[in-house]
């Protein structure tokens, strides 16, 4: 019965036209998992990079007119916002720049009233849901992120058949210039894939890529904020692999930055960008004398389990040495599991620690950061992800 409700609400909300509906369904998520974990190897993360890198130098530039104190954080959503536009479509929006274009501000709402949805059980209730005005606006604002995605899928499949995306002899195209989408369009040449399947998967990468590494990206940078020392092993780490130069960084030097990366570690074992995770029980689990049910709805908050006394030797501090390589083969695998674990886990981990590295290489490389607010002024709180409260407000002194 509960299965049935929450299909009606889905479709209710997205107006019959959902943004992702094979996120939640076992048979077509498990068809569609298996096809495209090849998308995310890590030879086609790579040629991701260029894109990470000029995005990252974008949004430093910009931010340099900034003075005094001011929220960083609308900076990060519009960078990581351009950057799986470009890696998912394979097309500029250039929020950054033209933060006014129609389908970034659609976005944006979007992201907005669907946090309003999960929060207030009342708009479940169709009448309420469109007397209130919001279920007619979401449902316009689904059907022009829709239409847009359909309209750069149609170029991108055109300019693919027209010969125009660099392929070899053998129809694969230049890893340098592969998006997200292209994958999926080869994948559709040998009928494994709908038009419909290939928007609801572009969809479901656009809205789940980018708020998630914006909260990773602007938590790091306010934990760093807070603690000085931390940031200055940082600032000299940066500087032992570039020196004076501030060219764009490359995979060889963004693999060199050992400390950078046990610090993005540990700010997603405190503040993660997925606080909860939700789980159906396929199977009857015992814990303790506790017998839960097949079929029963669990959480699970990585929030909580990562601070766990047992497995954290500083379980409340941000320790960027939790993730030393000796401890990290000593504890338990799930004491930290950011991206959820299992078949389920977050199939784009490692194109996400990626995007953060290399963009927060970029902030740290041209600035000192200084945080305005501590808890709770930048207090987390769960949206759609993990958001800071205030935003994050920092001060930036150029090195």
């Amino acid at each position: 019965m509960a299965d049935r409700k929450a299909k009606r609400r889905t479709r209710m909300v997205s107006g019959g036209e959902p943004l992702a509906p094979g996120i939640g369904t076992n048979a077509k998520w498990f068809k569609r998992r298996k096809l495209l974990t090849s998308a995310f190897h890590f030879n086609v993360l790579q040629g991701y990079h260029d894109i990470f890198a000029q995005q990252g130098e974008i949004l430093v530039n910009l931010i340099a007119e900034e003075k005094g104190f001011f929220d960083l954080f609308p900076y990060i959503k519009r960078c990581a916002l351009d950057i799986i536009c470009e890696t998912a479509m394979g097309t500029a929006i250039n929020s950054q720049t033209n933060g006014n274009s129609e389908y970034v501000l659609a976005v944006q709402r979007l992201t907005s009233i669907l946090w309003k949805y999960q929060r207030f059980p009342w708009l479940w209730l169709k009448p309420i849901w469109y007397l209130s005005g919001i279920g007619f606006e979401f449902n316009r604002l689904v059907k022009l992120t829709n239409d847009f995605t359909r309209k750069v899928i149609a170029d991108r499949k055109r300019s693919m058949e027209e010969g125009e995306l660099n392929e070899d002899t053998d129809g694969n195209l230049d890893k340098k210039k592969r998006a997200f989408l292209d994958l999926l369009l080869h994948m559709q040449r040998s009928d494994e894939l709908t038009d419909d399947d290939v928007r609801e998967e572009v969809d479901t990468f656009m809205f789940e890529g980018h708020d998630t590494t914006s909260s990773g990206i602007g938590f790091t940078v306010w934990w760093l904020g807070q603690m000085p020392e931390c940031q200055k092993k940082v600032h000299e780490e940066l500087d032992s692999v570039f020196g004076d130069s501030d060219r764009l960084p490359t995979p060889e030097d963004l693999r060199k930055l050992v400390y950078l990366e046990k610090c993005i570690k540990e700010s997603l074992r405190l503040t993660p960008s997925v606080p909860l995770v939700a789980r159906k029980l396929s199977n009857n689990v015992l814990i303790g004398d506790v017998m839960l049910p097949e079929g029963l709805s669990v959480v699970i908050a990585p929030m909580i389990t990562a601070r766990d006394k047992r497995y954290w030797e500083r379980p409340e501090e941000f320790y960027p040495e939790h993730f030393d390589a000796e401890k990290v083969t000593k504890r338990d695998t799930y004491a930290y599991i950011p991206f959820s674990a299992g078949p389920r886990n977050c199939i784009g981990q490692k194109f996400a620690l990626l995007e953060e590295k290399a963009v927060l290489s970029w902030i740290f490389r041209r600035y000192h950061v200084e945080t305005e607010d501590s808890f709770p002024g930048s207090y987390p709180i769960p949206q759609l992800v993990l958001t800071p409260l205030n935003g994050i407000r920092v001060r930036l002194t150029k090195r």
